[in-house]
């Protein structure tokens, strides 16, 4: 398979800081008289390369802490960076800017744009990058996860392990520095997880900071740290 193109990495990655940043990450909700705290005080980072699963039992906060993360959600204290650029506390537009351009997120379901093709996904995700930027060719990120014969496929004409390889294709079509992948196998028998992961860690190989939130022992175990979340607090 041919390697996903990435940007250039410094070449001292602890004078750069890390990929990912979340430091004293909170998130409050309220209905009415309630208020759940998601998030209490979440501090950790992710390096180029790295590969952490973020682990931990159903309501302990791992799907609210993957959307402060990707600028999908703004925590309510506390600061988000991505290759030393603060994500957090900005307009939504700035969010989604800096996510177009440094943050892959690669969803269980719906990466995939219905009506468009494997090829036309990832051509709306790089229409999002700022101009001029070095983008893998889609030929490269097709190539790489193993779908050259099914670039034109739309995702209804793809097998369940073939849309997680497009939606990863998606979701590296902006050479991000940071992937972040909620439950990416979930739904996947064991012989495409494998492949999958497989995947997930040559993309880390190639110098993306590469986050995990999972269930998964198989994804757990692939990784290089793992963090476990109880009650929206960071355990271990």
């Amino acid at each position: 398979m041919t390697a996903v193109a990435t940007p250039a990495r410094p070449a001292d990655p602890e004078t750069a800081g890390p990929a990912l940043r979340a430091d004293h990450l909170y998130r409050f909700y309220r209905a009415g008289e309630e208020e759940t705290l998601a998030l209490q005080g979440v501090t950790f980072e992710v390096a180029a390369g790295e590969v952490v699963a973020v682990v931990g039992p159903s309501g302990s906060g791992k799907s609210t802490l993957l959307a402060c993360l990707a600028g999908l959600d703004d925590p309510s204290g506390g600061t988000v960076s991505v290759a030393g650029t603060r994500m957090s506390h900005r307009p939504e537009h700035e969010r989604a800017a800096l996510r177009a351009d440094r943050v892959g997120v690669l969803l269980q379901s719906g990466n995939l744009v219905p009506h468009l093709t494997v090829t036309g996904n990832i051509e709306l995700a790089q229409a999002a990058a700022s101009p001029g930027r070095d983008l893998p060719t889609i030929a490269d990120l097709v190539g790489s996860v193993g779908l050259q014969g099914r670039a034109g496929a739309l995702p209804r004409e793809l097998s369940g392990g073939e849309q997680a390889r497009a939606g990863l294709a998606v979701a590296l079509a902006n050479a991000p520095a940071a992937l972040l992948a909620d439950e990416p196998t979930g739904e996947l028998d064991g012989t495409t997880e494998e492949r999958v992961l497989a995947l997930l860690r040559r993309t880390a190989d190639d110098g993306t900071a590469v986050l995990l939130v999972t269930h998964s022992e198989a994804a757990a175990h692939l990784a290089d740290r793992v963090v476990t979340l109880e009650d929206g607090r960071v355990a271990s």
